[in-house]
């Protein structure tokens, strides 16, 4: 699927990032700033950031000061975005996920690890089991995911140390064989960094681990 854009303003564009696009800018790679200078014919500020593996809603300042007032929302957390995941397994109903994550660079792979020191950073997020069944031959849980903090890989991390890797995400020991992995950001809200006019998006996951249940 290609990227395209959901809605723009003269301050701001919101956008579905396709998987394998890079959400920031990289002279030699895909990225989604050199496509949304086509799309929206100007150069856009990125504020956030999803991974390459990772689907769903973006946000892009077209200016330096929404990119400031964007970046504040973030900082103060009135930037607030919701994950789907498919993972392997059935995760207990919902609750609270607390680790402490360590990120290696040489590996470009998070590590919940069980004592502070440098470079460890506590991860928290909140999710909710949606449902479960059954795809490539194996039990799979739909969950709907919010972020407390933001640290590389987290969500992966955190259901992967619990047995739950999401599917097709090899790296945290998936079995289940899949170009992509099965996450996307379905929802994205904060306040327009010009009009302070509360902004709601939703996409749906394009992965086939969701299936076809609404969410």
């Amino acid at each position: 699927m290609d990227a395209r854009v959901l809605y723009q303003d003269e301050h701001l564009a919101v956008v579905f990032k396709p998987y394998g696009l890079l959400s920031e800018t990289h002279e030699s790679q895909p990225n989604l700033p050199a496509v949304l200078r086509g799309l929206c014919g100007c150069t856009v500020y990125p504020v956030h950031r999803l991974d390459r593996t990772t689907e769903g809603l973006m946000v892009y300042a077209k200016t330096p000061s929404a990119a400031a007032g964007l970046s504040a929302s973030i900082a103060d957390g009135a930037l607030r975005k919701i994950y789907l995941a498919a993972v392997e397994g059935v995760p207990e109903d919902g609750g609270e996920l607390c680790d402490l994550l360590y990120y290696d660079r040489s590996r470009h792979k998070s590590y919940v690890v069980t004592r502070e020191r440098r470079g460890v950073k506590e991860a928290r997020l909140r999710y909710q089991r949606l449902s479960t069944a059954v795809y490539e031959g194996k039990t799979v849980s739909i969950v709907r995911v919010g972020l407390l903090t933001g640290r590389t890989h987290q969500i992966r991390v955190q259901f992967a140390s619990r047995r739950h890797p999401l599917v097709g995400d090899r790296r945290y020991g998936s079995t289940v064989s899949s170009d992509n992995i099965a996450l996307c950001a379905c929802e994205l809200s904060f306040p327009h960094p010009a009009t302070g006019e509360e902004m709601r998006f939703t996409c749906a996951p394009t992965h086939e681990a969701f299936g076809k249940t609404e969410y």
